[in-house]
């Protein structure tokens, strides 16, 4: 197996590095615009092969497209990241012009490749990837849903003091502060509902917190978090590759799924060796679909920014 990871920043970086710990292809090829980059932290992760004993073979490159030629999977996690105060939607105009560029390269030679968006903002550009790119739906996806669904573990776990691997929940909509659903009612703790322990201040209080959960990042450390989002991405990397039939949620192209069509939002999906297999409907309350549809009409707003460029 081949994976491809474009952007030799924090994130891409760390999602290659995790790529590699986990022995998820035997050839990894890192891609980046500037010199040397991509170069010299493959060959400080191929340093660490000896120390924790992995075979992937790293290979950085500048600009070079044609090493990643015949790549099973391509994460994109190309583009400028946040800075305090920046909005994901402002990142519009810069992103799109890189994330059609790279996605037009890489299909060049790895046109049956599939394809997992990290560029913000994530749903306008798995939108504009699934519009420009002529693969089929299945093949492209939104990395947005699985760091979103950690980052609602992780506050759950320190509600209840209990272990972010026991817990299932995940979130929904858009990859944004204000359009994520986490669904806190269908959060379970070993199979019992996490409202059976909160109460309806503390759900409240991780709901926020989670939508938040990137900004707050992005204030702390002064630029977009890299280490959740880098494992989030080798996530679904490795459920593709091993085809493990996960259910992560991710942004994908819906189809009257969930009441919406012609838009990518993140849903919960099972992912395997062909992409994303089959959506999955949650049952949702009144109150969680009308978030949904609001959530759906504001990642369209942006969307509609695409047509101006």
């Amino acid at each position: 197996m081949k994976v491809t990871v474009v952007g030799a920043g924090a994130v891409g970086a760390t999602c290659a590095d995790n790529i590699a710990r986990k022995e998820l292809a035997a050839e990894l090829v890192l891609l980046d615009i500037k010199e040397g980059v991509a170069e010299g932290k493959s060959i400080d992760m191929m340093q660490t092969a000896a120390l924790l004993g992995f075979d992937t073979k790293i290979k950085g490159v500048t600009n070079d497209y044609a090493a990643t030629a015949d790549s099973d999977v391509v994460v994109i996690t190309s583009g400028l990241p946040r800075k305090p105060g920046m909005t994901r939607e402002e990142l519009i105009g810069v992103n799109a012009g890189i994330v059609k560029s790279v996605t037009e390269n890489i299909l060049k030679y790895s046109p049956n490749t599939i394809i997992i968006v990290v560029s913000n903002p994530m749903d306008t550009m798995n939108y504009l990837t699934l519009q420009t790119s002529g693969l089929p739906k299945n093949k492209i996806l939104g990395m947005g849903g699985a760091l979103d669904s950690a980052r609602f573990k992780y506050y759950l776990s320190q509600a209840l003091g209990c272990s972010p691997a026991d817990l299932n929940a995940v979130v929904i909509g858009g990859h944004g502060d204000t359009t994520m659903i986490p669904l806190i009612k269908h959060a379970t703790w070993n199979s019992i509902p996490v409202t059976n322990f909160l109460t309806q201040e503390q759900q409240d209080k991780v709901v926020a917190d989670t939508m938040v959960g990137g900004a707050t990042l992005t204030k702390l450390i002064g630029t977009s978090a890299w280490y959740a989002p880098g494992a989030g991405t080798a996530a679904m990397v490795e459920s593709i590759l091993r085809d493990e039939k996960k259910l992560i949620s991710c942004g994908v192209a819906l189809d009257g799924e969930y009441g919406q069509k012609d838009i990518s939002l993140v849903v919960p999906v099972v992912l395997g060796r062909t992409g994303w297999e089959k959506i999955v409907n949650f049952s949702l309350s009144d109150a969680e679909q009308a978030a949904f549809n609001k959530s759906a009409d504001a990642v369209r707003s942006m969307n509609d920014v695409l047509k101006t460029l």
